[in-house]
């Protein structure tokens, strides 16, 4: 028994496109960014999907529904396992802002290793590492089998990548598509990373400098 993910990376948004973080907050897509998710649903228009997941923000749940536009039979549930990083009192924020607090390779490096106390107001590191591995463990559960749609974010759905091989933290282009599988033993690889099917470049996805292994949970 083989469980295939489908990771996509919601649609480019207002916040995306003006580079304002928003990690519980929202805001929602752009006619741009729309265009890009529907790019995205006729390319995975012949995906077998047999469940569907998103994180409950807006901007996910649009993408997701529009992908589901091709699956009239497939469900769609929300888990807040998939919410974005929290950013606390910099949600809203200009990402220049943050960054002459922290550069974005030092607080991904600290927040992957868990490390990271948290941002004013946010989430710690660790707490962030262990929701992201709890909620693709409990999926992987529900589903033993099948294809599994999961349309999240950019630093989630990122750092959950991170935790099965070391590729430090991936840029993940708005609408992208990666794929997992997920072998009957538990064990994950990553079969497909980043794939810009939707054309919409690297606007809003911020790259590390240099890879960041992430540990593994005893």
């Amino acid at each position: 028994m083989t469980l295939t993910l489908t990771l996509v990376r919601h649609g480019r948004t207002h916040f995306n496109a003006r580079r304002i973080l928003q990690g519980r907050c929202d805001s929602p897509l752009t006619r741009d960014g729309r265009a890009g998710v529907r790019a995205t649903a006729r390319h995975l228009a012949g995906t077998p999907f047999t469940a569907a997941w998103s994180s409950p923000s807006g901007r996910a749940v649009a993408t997701a529904v529009e992908v589901l536009r091709h699956h009239p039979d497939v469900a769609l549930r929300t888990d807040r396992g998939l919410l974005e990083y929290a950013f606390g009192v910099y949600e809203q924020r200009p990402e220049r802002v943050l960054d002459d607090v922290v550069p974005w390779t030092d607080l991904v490096t600290a927040v992957l290793a868990g490390t990271h106390p948290g941002l004013p107001g946010g989430e710690p590191g660790a707490d962030f590492m262990e929701r992201t591995r709890d909620v693709f463990a409990r999926l992987a559960a529900a589903h033993p089998e099948g294809h599994v749609l999961v349309v999240g974010h950019g630093l989630a759905l990122a750092a959950y990548l991170a935790t099965l091989d070391e590729i430090g933290l991936v840029p993940l282009p708005n609408a992208s598509v990666s794929t997992v599988e997920v072998a009957a033993d538990g064990t994950a690889r990553i079969t497909s990373l980043a794939l810009d099917v939707a054309g919409q470049g690297h606007v809003a996805a911020r790259p590390m400098r240099t890879p960041t292994p992430v540990p593994s949970v005893a």
